[in-house]
């Protein structure tokens, strides 16, 4: 019989009660409104993205990365393995709860990658701090910015006003990454028209389902183009 699952912390948010359960020493559950957004035993693909979207940085001499969304960790530690020591991630988090929950009960699943020294937590939502970059200019753009959220792409979004994957948010991600810039996303499911977004947009792009056999997420890579039109301004 399997063990039942004890609630560790619970708040209440707009999309409702965000609880962390758990049943083993490294089973954890991450759910909001009853419905499951992690299960630390499934975690392959987060991993995947954060190796993939910093590949490219392992000799940079001080890559600067965003990723927007903490959950269990998985991703950060992901990327913090990729870069060298001189690396600076941000790492935008909506909820201060799972930040909170990333250095108490999940610290041992990732060797408390929130604590590295690399890494400045910002509790914020990864759009508007993106909006921010691509608007000054006077502040400093990324290398990588990676988006694991728990709402990825999906088809049927808004093409211009959908915040994180609408054709605006593609713009100003764009704006703020530097030339070769990647921005990688997870996706529980293939998007095409995300794709064709990323391609209009002056982006280069390929997608992997990381793993064999049960769910593969979608991991799309849009590497930046060195065009002038990566210069214009968000629409």
């Amino acid at each position: 019989m399997a063990r039942p699952w004890t609630i560790l912390d619970r708040i209440d948010t707009d999309e409702g009660v965000l609880e962390l359960r758990q049943r083993g020493e490294r089973d954890f559950l991450i759910t909001v409104g009853g419905v499951v957004l992690m299960n630390s035993m499934a975690h392959r693909t987060e991993v995947a993205l954060g190796r993939i979207a910093c590949r490219h940085l392992t000799t940079h001499p001080a890559p600067r990365v965003l990723i927007g969304g903490l959950g269990m960790g998985y991703t950060l530690r992901s990327v913090l393995d990729t870069l060298p020591d001189s690396a600076r991630v941000t790492m935008a988090e909506l909820n201060p709860v799972v930040a909170k929950w990333c250095k108490g009960p999940l610290a041992s699943l990732t060797d408390s990658a929130i604590t590295d020294p690399r890494v400045t937590i910002k509790i914020t939502d990864v759009a508007r701090l993106i909006r921010q970059c691509a608007v000054h200019g006077t502040i400093e753009r990324f290398d990588a910015i990676v988006f694991d959220l728990y709402t990825g792409p999906r088809t049927g979004a808004h093409k211009s006003n959908d915040p994180l994957y609408g054709n605006s948010a593609i713009d100003a991600t764009r704006a703020a990454l530097k030339p070769g810039g990647i921005f990688a996303v997870w996706g529980e499911d293939y998007d095409a028209g995300f794709e064709q977004r990323l391609r209009s947009a002056c982006f280069s792009v390929s997608t992997k389902r990381p793993g064999r056999g049960g769910p593969r997420h979608v991991v799309y890579v849009a590497a930046l183009k060195n065009s002038r039109k990566q210069n214009h301004q968000p629409r």
